[in-house]
């Protein structure tokens, strides 16, 4: 019986990293199973792109740039590299001017990419079109993506496979150039029935040989079964992982998939033994790396609430960073209203994010209280239009709250009115840091912002989850669980060097700005002035965190006169800002905690008399 080859993409070091690490690994840790996978005979790799560019900077301390050609070194000439971007998004979780989209395809061509997968998550075909012509013009192929999810059990409006060919039909009529299709469910909810319905209708639309490609996850366990319906119906592509890094939010294993198929007409096209070598090689490369559980398992909420598995680890990892885990099964389950009343955009990063980042706030705030600002933006029309109108008393809320009107307006056309989104203000804030200005480097500021420019100016700190630190950040949680709880913790402001610090004790440890160091107290107590942190009296106020985080700004000194909601530091906690005001007028007698600082809810920082 003549078998039909299915090409493979293997997700590993890309989507495998963002569903199971929080795509917090290091390139120096990887690119010996890179190297391996090539020697096993896999030619087409997912090797950066989406959260993978980012990361490298948030929290690896490198640069994703020379990850990229380090990458493509181990990979050898011949082999494919793809990477994934967000329409006019690019790599981040703001839309972007056209002169930036224009260098995001023309670095990543540099950089050693063949092939960017390009979706909108709002299935608005109209930001797929100028990015679409940038990669095509920058000598890029184009998989041009249809993205896909299961709405919540009673959502009806979208998301279905009528809706799905006519946005595929949008983007032939758009002229969109491409050189292949994906159909992207992130979430991986969609049913194996709609995938099948779905992937027939567009192989009905497209030009004879047009390459059909399929990617899921198995986070709500039907991956193959999903994949399988897709190959039926006459993909001719899928996507892939290798262990540790396959399997539950992750792809399935190429060797769980090839399992699949055995006795039936399609060939992966792979040489099993020398994959299971590979994997060993790999699993001994990750040895060291903490894997989050859930990271692991099969979620049936997932369903009710389509979070995508390359969001899923990244927002647990966030939540241990700020001590909050214990509320992620409240947040998840927040995430279904959520979904319904936020106009039915696709839930993958920007939107899963936005979603994701609004239930936070309503677990922690309150419903609605705090509208996030990704996902107000969202539903008042910035980052395009929604597949349904979101609910009404949202937007009300969201326009209130954050001051901005409805709009109905091209968010690229938004963009590139604004001097803000400009590559020359990029360029004005690297000379401002004195920094080389490269068409790397204002990239990098362009989508990495204050992070991004961090980074270049050396301040930035690795923070990757391995498990021979992962006693100290369950410490470090702990406390913060401690601060959340109402309990009592051991903290003071610890002045050294004209610097103030935020200290907690653990036993004979210090968690100095969120940061855990043995010590033993009793040695250094008499070196150190150590003050408790001091309560509100009369005449002084306590400006506290209201939630956990990092602090990213503090725009006072001590000395300066404030006024009464006058902001005076930023914090950032699960990629969002939240301005944090004066309650007073005042002056500033004392800050406890600088720019940098891992910090708890409930915890001063700013001190006003």
């Amino acid at each position: 019986m003549k078998k039909k080859l299915i090409r493979v993409m293997d997700t590993s070091f890309r989507d495998g990293f963002q569903s199971v690490y929080g795509a917090r690994v290091l390139t120096k840790d990887f690119l010996p199973a890179v190297e391996a996978a090539t020697r096993a005979g896999i030619r087409y790799f997912e090797s950066g792109g989406g959260a993978r560019f980012q990361s490298l900077f948030f929290y690896c301390n490198e640069n994703a740039f020379d990850m990229m050609d380090a990458f493509r070194r181990a990979a050898g000439p011949d082999a494919e590299l793809q990477t994934l971007a967000r329409g006019i998004n690019v790599v981040g979780l703001d839309s972007q001017s056209s002169d930036v989209i224009k260098l995001h395809a023309k670095l990543f061509k540099k950089h050693g990419v063949d092939t960017i997968r390009n979706f909108d998550a709002l299935n608005d075909v109209q930001n797929l079109i100028y990015s679409g012509k940038c990669i095509v013009e920058a000598g890029l192929k184009h998989q041009v993506v249809v993205t896909m999810m299961e709405l919540p059990p009673g959502c009806e409006g979208a998301h279905s496979p009528e809706f799905y060919a006519q946005v595929l039909r949008q983007i032939l009529d758009a002229g969109i150039p491409y050189h292949s299709v994906c159909f992207k469910s992130a979430s991986g909810t969609s049913t194996p029935a709609k995938v099948f319905k779905t992937i027939a209708l567009a192989r009905a639309m497209l030009p004879e040989g047009t390459f059909i490609n399929f990617h899921t996850h198995d986070t709500a366990g039907n991956a193959v079964a999903a994949y399988r319906a897709a190959l039926d119906a006459g993909a001719d592509g899928i996507d892939l992982a290798m262990s540790p890094v396959s399997g539950g939010t992750s792809q399935p294993d190429f060797i769980t998939m090839w399992h699949a198929l055995r006795d039936t007409s399609y060939d992966l096209g792979v040489d099993i033994r020398k994959l299971v070598e590979a994997e060993k090689v790999f699993a001994d490369c990750m040895k060291d790396y903490f894997v989050p559980p859930e990271a692991r398992a099969v979620d049936p909420i997932i369903i009710f609430s389509p979070m995508p598995g390359g969001a899923l680890t990244a927002n647990t990892q966030m939540m241990r960073d700020n001590g909050t885990m214990e509320r992620y099964p409240e947040v998840i389950r927040a995430m279904s209203e959520v979904v319904r009343k936020g106009g039915f955009g696709t839930s993958v990063t920007p939107v899963s994010q936005f979603y994701f980042q609004q239930a936070y706030n309503n677990v922690m705030f309150g419903p609605w209280a705090k509208i996030a600002e990704g996902y107000g933006k969202m539903v008042l029309g910035y980052f395009g239009r929604t597949p349904v109108a979101p609910d009404a008393e949202v937007v009300r809320i969201a326009s209130e709250q954050l001051k901005m009107t409805p709009t109905t307006e091209s968010p690229l056309k938004l963009n590139d009115a604004n001097p803000a989104r400009a590559i020359e203000s990029f360029k004005k804030k690297l000379i401002e840091a004195e920094l080389a200005v490269t068409d790397e480097n204002i990239f990098i500021a362009a989508t990495c912002q204050a992070k991004g420019i961090a980074y270049l100016k050396g301040e930035a700190v690795e923070n990757v989850r391995k498990k021979i630190v992962e006693k100290a950040q369950a410490s470090t949680a702990a406390v913060a669980k401690a601060n959340l709880s109402g309990k009592s913790a051991a903290g003071y402001s610890v002045e050294f060097a004209n610097k103030a610090f935020s200290v907690f004790f653990d036993g004979k440890n210090a968690v100095v700005n969120g940061r855990k160091y043995e010590v033993d107290i009793s040695e250094i107590s008499h070196e150190l002035e150590v003050r408790p942190i001091t309560t509100a009296t009369q005449n002084t106020h306590r400006v506290v965190s209201p939630l956990p985080g990092a602090i990213i700004r503090v725009t006072c000194k001590e000395g300066d006169r404030v006024k009464k909601d006058q902001t005076v530091f930023v914090i950032e906690a699960m990629k969002m800002e939240t301005e944090i005001k004066s309650p007073v007028d005042g002056t500033v007698a004392k800050i406890m905690a600088g720019q940098g600082s891992m910090v708890t809810a409930g915890q001063a920082v700013i001190q006003i008399s």
